[in-house]
């Protein structure tokens, strides 16, 4: 990773058309050769960017000084970064260089989430009696031939009941528990199986359409679930 603080300049060309006038700002050189033009204020995201494949390089400062572009103030280096699929081309005008350092970081293992489905499925499994009390765990991934079912269960009058886990729980979750009871049914040592929509929040609509076709409903507390207490400030 090279990381350049710098007075700049920048001009984007190709499907689309795009400048910044010269400010101070921090350059970003990942080693695929993206380069990425930060401000100190405003979005997370870029002002301006090449996203590989790419490539980059640096050009004669003197030729580009003579270029006609209205730009008289000194250059010390420009970076131009050609897209390796199309036209575009980012061309940056370092006026000055405060600071050009290289880093390597090695091998990222990748972002770890928290609170996503699998984290959910795992908790409501080792805690089966949220769905009601006298419930077991069959077990979780259930397969069938249309996919798993994200957690099968009996519950207190042996009846088996297909859970389907989502985060944040919209109409398309209901059709595919839907699809799972229906072809689950049809198996006469299992039915009858009953239906759960489980998710942190669940759309009006899905809760709608999901007790329309019998499903119960359940909110699950992810926060609760993982046993992880509140620490905000109450006044009672």
């Amino acid at each position: 990773m090279r990381i350049l603080v710098a007075d700049c300049s920048a001009v984007y060309s190709g499907r689309l058309n795009a400048s910044l006038p010269p400010a101070r700002r921090v350059l970003l050189i990942k080693a695929d050769n993206s380069l990425l033009i930060f401000s100190e204020l405003g979005s997370y995201k870029p002002l301006n960017w090449m996203a590989a494949p790419c490539t980059i390089k640096e050009i004669d400062p003197e030729s580009r000084a003579n270029a006609d572009d209205g730009d008289e103030s000194p250059i010390e280096k420009v970076l131009r970064v050609s897209a390796a699929k199309s036209s575009d081309v980012l061309e940056v005008t370092l006026h000055h260089v405060y600071s050009d350092q290289s880093y390597d970081l090695g091998q990222d293992p990748g972002l770890v989430k928290d609170g996503v489905e699998d984290h959910l499925q795992r908790y409501l499994a080792e805690q089966i009696e949220r769905i009601g009390e006298g419930a077991k765990l069959v077990r979780r991934e259930y397969p069938t031939a249309i996919g798993p079912v994200d957690i099968m269960a009996v519950n207190a009058d042996g009846e088996h009941v297909a859970i389907e886990i989502k985060r944040h729980g919209g109409i398309d979750g209901v059709e595919q528990l839907t699809r799972y009871c229906e072809l689950l049914n049809r198996d006469p040592l299992l039915a009858p199986v009953h239906g759960i929509f489980a998710a942190q929040t669940i759309t009006p609509q899905a809760r709608v359409l999901a007790e329309d076709r019998g499903f119960r409903c359940l909110i699950l507390d992810y926060e609760e679930m993982k046993g992880t207490e509140d620490d905000s400030l109450r006044l009672f």
